[in-house]
């Protein structure tokens, strides 16, 4: 299977704006060939956690209608977006929909980052799915620091570990440079990181967005400046 993973600059809080740009990207990766998009952590909305908390009309289900274009673009996607949850707290949830447009499955950031822990409530299982006979495991950024999640997705079968990220200049681009391929190597699995680039909310995305194939080789990366979509063979 050829997957693609992207990386863009996302418009503050500014659902309808994002998912033009989205789907835009996930037709040029369907015309590459690609059978499933990767697109980055909160790329609905930006990484704009004050206005989480301000506007609850940024918090988005599988069935919004504002996710028609990238529902229709013809190839699975992996969208990271702001979801209601159980109580007050939204959660940070990945909805995956099958090239029909319909949801495959869904899955809740489960390791809040530092200030992520006074917006949101954490997800409590693990996310799991087959897709063109592969299994293929779900994360979100800071998820990806803990190995006993990555091992119990490699466990359970699963051949390609999906992560959508936010990694900022500075620290985050050797962050970045040593999870990815570090679990790649340590644990066998295709790696396919999705990355911002440019500004959001308080970090700047370092870009270069990657696939990395099992034992940690690196298969295609994206620059540090563009939005852009990479490719690789996966499986």
């Amino acid at each position: 299977m050829k997957i693609a993973t992207v990386q863009f600059t996302c418009v503050p809080a500014d659902i309808s704006a994002n998912v033009q740009q989205m789907a835009s990207l996930a037709d040029e990766a369907r015309v590459q060939g690609a059978e499933l998009v990767v697109f980055p952590e909160l790329a609905l909305t930006g990484y704009e956690l004050e206005a989480v908390l301000a506007h609850r009309d940024l918090r988005v289900q599988a069935d919004d209608p504002r996710l028609d274009a990238v529902r229709a673009s013809g190839v699975a996607s992996v969208v990271n977006c702001v979801a209601p949850a159980e109580g007050e707290r939204p959660a940070i949830e990945t909805l995956v929909f099958g090239a029909d447009g319909e949801l495959i499955t869904t899955y809740r950031k489960q390791h809040l980052f530092e200030h992520e822990q006074d917006v949101f409530q954490a997800g409590r299982r693990d996310g799991r799915f087959e897709l063109g006979g592969l299994r293929f495991a779900l994360a979100t950024c800071f998820d990806n620091h803990f190995s006993e999640l990555v091992s119990r997705g490699a466990a359970d079968g699963c051949q390609v570990h999906l992560a959508s990220s936010l990694y900022g200049t500075g620290g985050g681009v050797e962050e970045l440079a040593t999870v990815y391929p570090g679990i790649a190597k340590n644990f066998n699995l295709y790696v396919v990181m999705a990355n911002h680039v440019g500004p959001a909310g308080e970090w700047t995305g370092c870009g270069r967005t990657a696939l990395w194939a099992p034992g940690g080789a690196l298969l295609a990366q994206a620059d540090a400046e563009t939005p852009m979509v990479v490719t690789a063979e996966v499986g």
